[in-house]
């Protein structure tokens, strides 16, 4: 492991894995941004190093590679450097990174604060699995959890979840909501789009967004789009990159769809995209807190959602800020993007329900359960 940089301040330690362009990933690197503008030094203690993210990393990041990609067995390399560099608090991010600091941290012998980030409706996801497979899943969890100092949940529903599964108190766990809007989300929203769609002028666009696999449920969503009146004139776009494309292409093919819907793959400023968009909709069959719903809203873009667990119904206030339609349900979501795109909210009442979301606010909280406020 290479030596750290000297810092007379010590520095919070960041235990995570960068291995895509997913929104764990973006979170993160906003919330070390909020770190660092609250003057907090910032190791990002490593697993896996790739994906686009890592890239908007601030330079006085302290980078830390454990050389191994394998969370387990990262465990003594994260004591050793535990030992040395005595950081301020341990921040871990997901379960596994959370449960290999666990174990690190009794190898080290250190008294560091431990907090683990869970952003994951964990028994939404492991709904179709069988017992055995669930047991398997939540056994670890149940004997690690119980020493971690503190859990930071991203909603209410997650908090739920996790206090159920991992048997703990609920004053274990704080609901820190995402440090989605950042100064930067206007800037990027500002700059040209390259996808003549969203040019002026052109017909209403509606947006989706995210990896193309099961959890996005995109499938529900081009359904209820082929449903809408053609009067309306609409496109559906849908940013994001998966293996579940090549059935996704297939469906849009079997409903004539191919001049009206396209799969416009990752882009590295989605915000240029979203800002365009007409309307936002939000179709997955579970959450933790949806990052880009939270965007679509503070950029005053309307929004339609499954009420899936968690994190829509807190976010739009039991659909007070946009319709909440049933999980894979085809007509309830044609109906509520066509009302939504008849009669949009306004985007200032948009934008002020998601002010809990801003990133100083959520660094500030994050420190106040690592001990680290000033």
């Amino acid at each position: 492991m290479p030596s750290a940089v000297p810092d007379s301040r010590p520095p919070l330690a960041v235990f995570a894995s960068f291995s895509g362009a997913g929104g764990v990933e973006r979170m993160l690197v906003n919330l070390i941004g909020g770190f660092l503008d609250l003057d907090q030094p910032v190791d990002l203690v490593l697993l896996r190093a790739s994906g686009p993210h890592l890239a908007r990393l601030p330079a006085e990041v302290n980078r830390i590679r454990v050389g191994t990609e394998h969370s387990l067995l990262a465990a003594p390399a994260l004591a050793r450097y535990l030992r040395r560099r005595r950081p301020a608090a341990l921040l871990a991010a997901k379960d596994r990174a959370g449960r290999a600091a666990v174990l690190a941290r009794t190898l080290a012998g250190t008294d560091t604060r431990l907090v683990m980030r869970l952003g994951t409706q964990l028994s939404a996801a492991m709904a179709e699995k069988s017992a055995l497979e669930r047991w398997l899943r939540y056994a670890p969890i149940r004997r690690t959890y119980p020493r971690i100092d503190h859990i930071v949940a991203v909603s209410d529903g997650v908090a739920e979840d996790t206090a159920r599964i991992a048997r703990l108190p609920r004053e274990q766990i704080s609901v820190i909501r995402n440090p989605v809007i950042t100064p930067d989300l206007e800037r990027l929203a500002a700059e040209p789009c390259p996808h003549p769609w969203l040019a002026h002028g052109q017909p209403p666009v509606i947006l989706g967004a995210g990896r193309l696999q099961r959890q996005k449920d995109f499938p529900t969503l081009i359904h209820a789009f082929a449903r809408l009146p053609r009067n309306l004139d609409c496109r559906l776009a849908i940013l994001g990159e998966g293996g579940g494309r090549p059935k996704l292409e297939a469906l849009i093919g079997q409903l004539g769809l191919s001049g009206r819907v396209a799969l416009l793959g990752f882009q590295d400023n989605p915000y240029a995209y979203l800002a365009r968009a007409r309307l936002f909709v939000l179709s997955s069959a579970w959450e933790g807190s949806p990052n880009v719903l939270t965007e679509a809203m503070a950029l005053g873009i309307p929004v339609v959602s499954t009420d899936c667990p968690s994190g829509p119904f807190e976010l739009l206030d039991g659909g007070r800020f946009g319709p909440l339609v049933p999980v894979g349900d085809v007509e309830s979501l044609a109906d509520a993007m066509q009302r939504t795109l008849e009669q949009p909210l306004a985007p200032a009442i948009l934008r002020s329900a998601v002010a809990e979301y801003e990133q100083g606010r959520s660094a500030e909280r994050y420190l106040e359960v690592l001990g680290l406020a000033r």
